[in-house]
């Protein structure tokens, strides 16, 4: 089985708190995604109440619901998780594009980082292989992400 192995160490970090929105759809998918996230956060020293996780109803929803809680304050990042799987109409590619779009944004604009831990795949049997099959978990490794662009905000410069 293939695992994502980090680049680099996980930085040890205190008084973390990060917040997951989940997308509802494909949520056979997603609630892996979201499991392998929080698992990665308690094995790095986050207690239940570091971790808010809120769900949506679909994929364009997470850039919402990712800015709201940018907006609370409460938080030192946000992870989005979703799975998006291409059908026959151009639909996929509508949903793809705004959800990268307004990730893309919330980072460029926001001063918390915004990991993007959204399958977009051909058929479900990638999603599944990315969420906990033969190539690992991709929430988990947004969780990595998470906790290395928490680090990276808190550098001086």
């Amino acid at each position: 089985m293939s695992q994502f192995t980090p680049q680099s160490a996980l930085p040890e970090l205190e008084n973390v708190r990060i917040a997951i929105a989940v997308a509802e759809w494909n949520g056979h998918i997603t609630s892996v995604l979201r499991d392998g996230a929080v698992s990665v956060l308690r094995n790095n020293g986050l207690a239940d109440e570091d971790i808010e996780i809120v769900d949506v109803p679909g994929a364009v929803e997470l850039t919402f619901a990712a800015s709201k809680l940018i907006e609370s304050g409460c938080f030192d990042a946000v992870i989005v998780i979703g799975c998006v799987i291409k059908g026959d109409t151009p639909h996929f590619d509508y949903v793809c594009q705004s959800v990268t779009q307004g990730v893309t944004s919330l980072n460029a604009e926001c001063d918390i980082p915004v990991i993007f831990g959204v399958l977009t795949v051909n058929e479900e049997s990638q999603a599944l292989d990315r969420a906990g099959g033969a190539l690992g978990n991709k929430g988990a490794e947004a969780a990595e992400t998470a906790l290395k662009m928490v680090a990276f905000n808190r550098m001086d410069f």
